[in-house]
């Protein structure tokens, strides 16, 4: 029987979580919630045997996972803007942090997924060797040579920035 409550209940404290994991893989917040509505779609199919056997929030990051790299592995997006975005002046002078964020996020897009993914998981998802391997369905020892090589195309581009000098927070990775 499937807890409609308990499941509504489960989305909508872990949603914001989820959203903020899919936005450091695909670098899009809209494209983000697209990843996090299928993962939760996922885990609804799923949700009886979910809570009969525990491990609702690693089954949905798992969901999250499972549909940005499906969505990586697609040839082409058919989705076309249509109008440009205005932009709005900001009270706040944030170009450093915009500048430093976009160049992150620039360098973590130029990773191939399956680096990009094993990053997130591990430095801001916090997960260890073990727990990433398993989400991605690999061996430890394949989820450490991935974040070996991600780290350093990380760090390579980073210290070439344009400022000549690594981007806040770059030499702590």
């Amino acid at each position: 029987m499937r807890d409609e409550a308990a499941f509504v209940e489960f989305a909508q404290s872990t949603r914001d979580r989820l959203r903020r994991t899919a936005y450091l893989l695909c670098g899009d917040w809209d494209r983000a919630a697209d990843f996090v509505q299928e993962g939760l779609v996922r885990v609804y199919v799923r949700w009886p045997r979910l809570v009969r056997h525990g491990g609702e929030l690693a089954y949905a990051r798992k969901a999250v996972l499972s549909a940005y790299l499906d969505h990586a592995r697609r040839r082409s997006s058919t989705e076309r803007p249509t109008e440009d975005v205005p932009m709005l002046a900001s009270p706040e002078d944030v170009a450093a942090a915009v500048t430093t964020r976009e160049a992150l996020m620039a360098a973590l897009t130029a990773l191939p997924p399956r680096q990009r993914a094993c990053v997130v998981l591990r430095y801001f998802e916090d997960l260890s060797v073990a727990e990433t391997a398993a989400l991605l369905g690999c061996a430890e020892g394949t989820v450490k040579s991935q974040t070996s090589r991600a780290l350093f195309a990380l760090r390579s581009t980073l210290e070439d920035s344009p400022s000549g000098e690594p981007a806040e927070g770059a030499a702590s990775w």
